[in-house]
């Protein structure tokens, strides 16, 4: 993991970030000696976000496919 002293990340901070972007975190120090972890924020959204695909067709076409699998369903559950 890259450390990078306090005035480096301040001077370089977009490469500082695409760095921990890329491996995940880096790590920053201070003068001081503190040291800080840096690393991106995790995507928050739901995983069920996805894009939607176009079927071209309408809504009542896709209404009267429902109607024929479920009449299906009825006749072999008799």
């Amino acid at each position: 993991m890259k450390t990078y002293t306090y005035t480096e990340a301040r001077q370089h901070l977009s490469s500082v970030l695409e760095k921990a972007r890329k491996e995940g975190e880096v790590m920053i120090r201070r003068k001081d000696g503190q040291l800080f972890v840096l690393r991106p924020a995790s995507r928050s959204g739901s995983p069920l976000d996805v894009p939607g695909i176009d079927l071209n067709i309408t809504t009542e076409e896709l209404i009267g496919i429902q109607r024929e699998i479920r009449e299906r369903g009825h006749e072999s559950a008799s």
